[in-house]
């Protein structure tokens, strides 16, 4: 962690997002007021300072990576969807509503602070103070701060390792938690989310059913090693005609009452009840504080990782994740984070491209450090901030007005799509 920060405006601006967005709960009608202006301001900052930006080639460079990592992540996403929906509709709706939920003792250890800790801070710990928008939130600030010097260049690169390291792990999770399908936390989470047949696919049917809780039945299929109960004939499912699609239809399970498309299906995919490890909001909460950390650092990333402890045991006490996804989410966003800075790292970006300045002024430093011309050496000192490749390169001139004009209109639409669509965490 760089200790302090280069400047507390980044900091300011994320703490009063934070403090407006809650005044949902507090007051409405100041919330109504205040973030409209707050956003507008932001946005109005951002805008102003595009004209002065230096750092436009930097972009350009990293464009291509930028909407590569974005293309995988929106894929991995996708995939993640699918899992999201099969292991739902896998073993049907009767399973989720009789199967009890794990043992965790984390539920059971902030049931036990209830009761000892005072009652304010109980509410402190209840509120809910941060969400899965306030983090991706956070996140584009911290992206958008490079137009302020706040955070080092380039901003796509940094964007592109966030979006990388993101499908990564959103790949591992629906890896994961389709492995093996755990019991819902929430009981009734399926069947208030998912319209999928109340009995299993016929694989769960034939492998898992006979023997899921006679102890002989599991005794001898261990022995054997075979599924050797005939079932007879399974029970079907509903076949709509999805055309080159219809291999989906295994691992989603359509009902008739959803339509005959495949796609108006998936629209409808939002969180799950059985993703569970691990979390995916944690995940994006440990990602967005590990680029907070490594890109700005100071007191704010104390804060940022604070609410993500905050966010982690709201998750467990509100029962959508048992402790180990939350436990298994941190240390995983931590290693993948760290695993990708060849992408976009603050010290190797700082530290190479000034050292590289450095040596093509060398001699006209030394010159004029001989004639004593201080007003020269400071202003090829200050040249060192900026790359050769960034005042020479001529397809970053002849195109770096329309470049900077779709890349701030680009980011600022993802910003309010991400704000919108994920308001509701």
């Amino acid at each position: 962690m760089r200790w302090p920060a280069k400047n507390a405006g980044l900091a300011i601006a994320a703490m009063s997002y934070i403090t407006v967005d809650y005044l949902r709960h507090l007051s409405p009608t100041w919330h109504s007021w205040l973030q409209p202006a707050l956003w507008s301001l932001l946005a109005l900052a951002a805008v102003v300072r595009v004209p002065s930006y230096r750092h436009w080639s930097a972009e350009f460079r990293s464009a291509i990576p930028f909407v590569a990592s974005m293309l995988f992540m929106l894929s991995a996403l996708l995939f993640e969807a699918l899992s999201v929906r099969s292991v739902t509709a896998v073993l049907g709706l009767d399973w989720h509503r009789n199967t009890p939920p794990l043992p965790d003792t984390g539920q059971w250890f902030l049931l036990a602070l209830n009761e000892k800790l005072p009652s304010p801070i109980v509410k402190i710990l209840r509120a809910r103070i941060i969400g899965l928008h306030h983090f991706l939130m956070l996140f584009m600030m911290l992206a958008f701060s490079v137009l302020f010097d706040s955070v080092k260049a380039p901003g796509l690169g940094l964007g592109a390792r966030y979006m990388f390291t993101m499908g990564v792990g959103r790949l591992l999770r629906a890896i994961t938690f389709a492995s093996t399908i755990l019991p819902s936390a929430r009981p009734w989470c399926a069947g208030s989310r998912f319209r999928v047949p109340g009995y299993p696919h016929p694989w769960a049917q034939k492998y898992y059913v006979p023997y899921a809780t006679d102890h002989d039945a599991i005794s001898r299929v261990i022995k054997l090693d075979t599924a050797y109960v005939d079932i007879g004939k399974p029970v079907g499912d509903y076949q709509p005609d999805w055309g080159s699609m219809n291999f989906l239809i295994d691992f989603l399970r359509p009902t008739v009452s959803e339509g005959p498309s495949w796609y108006n299906l998936l629209k409808k995919a939002g969180g799950g009840c059985n993703d569970l490890l691990y979390s995916g909001h944690m995940l994006v909460a440990v990602l967005t504080a590990m680029a907070w950390t490594e890109a700005y650092g100071g007191f704010s990333s104390a804060l940022v990782w604070l609410l993500l402890m905050h966010s982690a045991q709201r998750e467990i006490r509100e029962r959508h994740h048992y402790t180990v996804d939350c436990i298994v989410a941190i240390y995983v966003g931590i290693l993948l984070w760290k695993m990708t800075g060849f992408i976009w790292s603050h010290e190797a970006t700082s530290s190479n491209r000034s050292l590289t300045k450095l040596e093509t002024i060398q001699s006209r430093l030394i010159q004029a450090s001989k004639d004593s011309d201080m007003d020269r050496v400071r202003e090829l000192l200050k040249e060192i901030e900026l790359s050769s490749e960034e005042r020479k390169d001529p397809t970053g001139i002849k195109y770096a007005r329309l470049f900077r004009s779709a890349t701030i209109v680009f980011a600022l639409t993802v910003v309010v799509l991400a704000f919108i669509l994920t308001s509701d965490g």
